[in-house]
């Protein structure tokens, strides 16, 4: 039996670095989604966007470290 994989979508803007780190932290794969955008000026644009694959169990603590790490980059700037 095989394990569902899921997708987490990497904000815009979220440095390579965080990306790098967290990808050799855990065990995802980094691949790219296609999705619409709903938002400013882009409404219904397509966009090719990074996003972690990987099990439920591993993207749920990928997004609470993910979200700590922005947190910490934002408030140093």
């Amino acid at each position: 039996m095989t394990e569902d994989k899921f997708d987490l979508i990497v904000p815009p803007g979220v440095p390579r670095k965080m990306i790098y780190e967290i990808s050799e932290q855990y065990d995802v794969e980094v691949v790219m989604r296609k999705r619409q955008l709903y938002f400013a000026n882009m409404e219904g644009d397509s966009r090719e966007l990074i996003a972690f694959r990987g099990t439920k169990e591993v993207l749920e603590k990928v997004q609470e470290d993910l979200y700590n790490r922005l947190e910490a980059y934002i408030s140093e700037v």
